[in-house]
């Protein structure tokens, strides 16, 4: 059957927080019947979305193919639900898999257990039809299967992004505690920002929230030079209309004329966000500076500042308040007219800033629950603006 033009299910996985916003993306993919869950988005296409979907999602980390939904209450059970599955049909024995898992469930204590025993089912039907059983490769697998388990409801999936779509490709030099790529696109669009006006990062570290604000900007698919996907090992892919997507992509490209600065007071941080920038292909569009966000300098008209500062697990505690107190004043003082966003796991350190936000968020960087806060810096009063905008 030719999967190409039939329409199938797909699972688009996420961080918390950032369902909505890649259901919007998704939407704009012209994807059907999108529905929003806990870290995921389902949808469906044909395998011509499937590749766009891949190539573009800014808010993706990988999109799932489900092929079996069962119920199973006890590792015996899942074992004989998976043997079931033509595997061989699917897989020969030249192919090579991995098995990833996650497991929430009272049955199933161990998610490590539960995807031995879905490995042991996939390669025993395998065997059993063909004799022989195809090799695990972790690194570099044809197939890479995912188990889901919650409570007693199993999924297997085949995972058609292969390593995870946050791995655009371009981080060559590192900081300390770099920015996940998606949460940055994420944040970039839970924002509001358009790409028509000016984009600041006061404190940019290896540049992560302003390469994916000139990639936004310029409307270039944050995985369009990436060069393999799981897919692309499946017997269905046709090279032919990924190509067709890709040049699509390429051209539905357009130029940003406003400006991006990057600022950190680290030399390092800015050889590192330059390097990053060169290697997704976006330097061009960035400024980069080096300075302390207190003495920053800027000749533009206003726009954005999205920043994520240091969260105080390297910093005295006393330094941390202060540090956040000279934010709010520095903000105060230059960034008139300016939407301000900041992302920070230090809740303390974050009321310092002494400014009234206008939305609060909710994020996780990692493992540590961040809260993403927006200021609006409005010229005098927020009353005055009111009065003035009547």
């Amino acid at each position: 059957m030719n999967s190409m033009n039939t329409t199938q299910k797909y699972v688009a996985k996420t961080l918390f927080g950032l369902e909505d916003v890649l259901a919007e993306e998704l939407a704009g993919l012209e994807a059907d019947n999108i529905s929003v869950s806990k870290r995921a988005v389902y949808f469906e296409g044909d395998e011509e979305l499937l590749y766009l979907a891949n190539l573009s999602l800014r808010t993706c980390l990988r999109i799932l193919k489900p092929i079996k939904i069962f119920k199973a209450a006890n590792p015996e059970i899942l074992y004989k639900n998976v043997v079931k599955y033509n595997w061989h049909e699917l897989i020969s024995n030249d192919d090579t898999l991995v098995i990833d898992s996650v497991v929430n469930s009272e049955f199933f204590k161990h998610s490590k257990y539960a995807a031995l025993k879905v490995k042991d089912a996939i390669l025993d039907e395998i065997r059993k039809a063909k004799g022989k059983r195809p090799n695990i490769d972790i690194e570099n697998p044809t197939y890479r299967i995912n188990v889901h388990i919650e409570k007693n409801n199993c999924t297997i999936s085949l995972d058609s992004s292969g390593e995870s779509l946050h791995k655009r490709g371009y981080r060559i030099m590192s900081e300390k505690a770099p920015l996940n790529e998606v949460l940055a696109a994420g944040m970039i669009q839970l924002s509001g920002w358009d790409g028509n006006s000016n984009f600041i990062d006061l404190m940019c570290g290896s540049g992560t929230l302003v390469i994916e604000a000139a990639l936004f900007a310029n409307n270039i698919a944050p995985n369009l030079n990436r060069k393999h996907f799981g897919f692309m090992n499946w017997s269905s892919f046709d090279e032919n209309v990924f190509k067709k997507v890709k040049q699509k992509l390429f051209t539905e490209q357009k130029k940003f004329n406003k400006k991006i600065i990057a600022n950190d007071i680290s030399k390092s941080a800015i050889k590192s966000a330059q390097a990053n920038a060169e290697k997704a292909e976006v330097n061009k569009f960035i400024s980069f500076n080096n300075d302390d966000f207190v003495n920053f300098q800027y000749d533009l008209e206003p726009g954005i500042v999205i920043t994520n500062p240091p969260y105080g697990e390297r910093l005295k505690h006393i330094d941390i308040i202060q540090f956040y107190k000279k934010i709010g004043d520095t903000l105060k003082k230059q960034f008139t007219g300016f939407d301000v966003w900041i992302l920070s796991a230090n809740k303390e350190a974050l009321k310092q800033i002494g400014l009234r936000t206008s939305r609060k968020l909710m994020l996780y960087n990692g493992a540590l629950e961040c809260k993403f806060h927006k200021y609006e810096m409005y010229k005098g009063s927020k009353k005055a603006k009111f009065k003035s905008d009547k």
